[in-house]
């Protein structure tokens, strides 16, 4: 197995460019193909998670141009090529990119008369569906179980048609953008109803904003409930740039809190429309010095106080919030984080395992973690469990005064490939 050893770094100084946002390239990519004619998009992430939604659409009929080291993306859209699949059986492999699962299940249910079986790597059979499955079905779509029942592999033969759909179980906010995606192409309306909380609200506000620059009406009632017109066009705006990706600033930022000089990361500012924004005022909560720009986050050192917070509507960004636990003063506790346990990893397992390792005081709840720094670092081996974010959260340990071994580095390729370049060019 590949790993990597960081050694102590003294501090950290420098300008980092962020590469596009997984989470606005994947669905860019969907959206541009549902429309029906091209859409340039430019500073496209160039990562697995985005090759795997690449690939399904040129698997479902839709051309995309690739240039300037894969970051300028021709999508030749056609709605109607998607809904009307020439070719049966297809079989489409999304490795573990969950953005992708849930957004093409939604997407392919409104098609007319298909046969797609979406499937993924082992951890991604693992990881619930349930609850996407079951609203579409309420509105007509047909879609079959393969192995286990609440999992991928699915096989999809269409059938939504819009209608009411009612959610009374805990879910993601991917369940509900894909739902978002989809529904303005069915005959009918749509009205989703969801009488249960809404994890990670943020990335379906970001989704409505996306939607919107492709002339879709929604109307949000709160995220208690969705009204969505049928019938609509997803109508191209020829061109859009994806910012760049808050979540992957937020291990350079969490980095300046800690041992920073000042480092700026560029591509990402004030007028972000992703909810990962928020970490950076969160870092001047716990005492870090903060400038947001129209384009850029400028963060410095300053002394850190650990928090009680909330982190349910930002799970990505509250791994990193977990690391600066390691360098703040007190007990850190970070809540409504459940939905860690279904994501690449349990990371909330994962992340509590690994912290111990080098000296943390840690508890683990059902939903929330408790952490307190190391009396005295201890060197340790992490096990990346093959989650990106794992690896990038702990090369922040090397800010302390120990090295630290990130096994399986390469993980990182989901999301950001060269993330360890970039951490290296900061380091002194």
């Amino acid at each position: 197995m590949k790993k990597i050893t960081l050694h102590p770094i003294s501090y950290v100084s420098g300008n980092v460019n962020l590469p596009g946002s997984k989470s606005i390239s994947n669905r860019i990519l969907l959206l541009s193909a549902l429309s029906n004619t091209k859409t340039v998009l430019k500073n496209l992430l160039n990562s697995e998670d985005v090759n795997y939604m690449l690939n399904a659409l040129k698997i479902l009929g839709i051309s995309c141009d690739l240039s300037d080291y894969n970051k300028l993306c021709v999508v030749h859209g056609s709605w109607n090529d998607i809904k009307y699949q020439k070719k049966q059986n297809s079989i489409i492999f999304l490795g573990n990119s969950g953005t992708s699962m849930r957004l093409l299940t939604a997407v392919l249910a409104v098609a007319k008369n298909i046969n797609i079986t979406l499937t993924g790597n082992l951890r991604m059979q693992h990881r619930p569906i349930d609850t996407l499955v079951n609203g579409l079905q309420q509105c007509g779509a047909k879609i079959k179980y393969l192995n286990n029942i609440g999992y991928p592999p699915i096989k999809i033969y269409g059938g939504f048609k819009g209608g009411y759909i009612i959610i009374n179980e805990s879910v993601s906010s991917q369940f509900i953008s894909a739902i978002l995606l989809a529904a303005p192409l069915a005959e009918r309306d749509t009205i989703i109803e969801i009488n249960c909380k809404v994890v990670s609200t943020t990335y379906i506000q970001m989704t409505i904003e996306m939607m919107r620059h492709f002339m879709i009406k929604i109307d949000n009632k709160k995220y208690n409930k969705f009204y969505i017109k049928g019938n609509q066009e997803y109508i191209s705006p020829k061109t859009y740039f994806i910012e760049g990706d808050a979540t992957a600033a937020s291990y350079f930022l969490a980095a300046a809190a800690i041992k920073g000089k000042s480092v700026i990361v560029n591509g990402v500012g004030k007028n972000s429309i992703q909810g990962d924004l928020k970490f950076a005022k969160i870092l001047n909560k716990l005492g870090a010095i903060i400038n947001i720009g129209e384009q850029y986050i400028k963060c410095e050192k300053y002394d850190l106080s650990a928090i009680d917070i909330d982190m349910g509507d930002f799970p990505d960004s509250a791994m990193t919030l977990a690391m600066l636990a390691l360098f703040a003063h007190g007990e850190m506790i970070i809540r409504n984080i459940y939905n860690w346990r279904v994501k690449e990893t349990d990371r909330l397992h994962a992340m509590s395992t690994e912290l111990i390792k080098i000296g943390a005081l840690v508890k683990e709840g059902y939903d929330y973690i408790r952490i307190i720094s190391p009396k005295s670092f201890r060197y340790a081996c992490i096990n990346t469990y093959d989650d990106h974010r794992i690896a990038m959260c702990f090369s922040l340990v090397a800010l302390s005064n120990v090295s630290v071994t990130i096994l399986n580095p390469n993980c990182v390729r989901k999301t950001f490939p060269c993330y360890f370049h970039e951490f290296k060019k900061i380091s002194y």
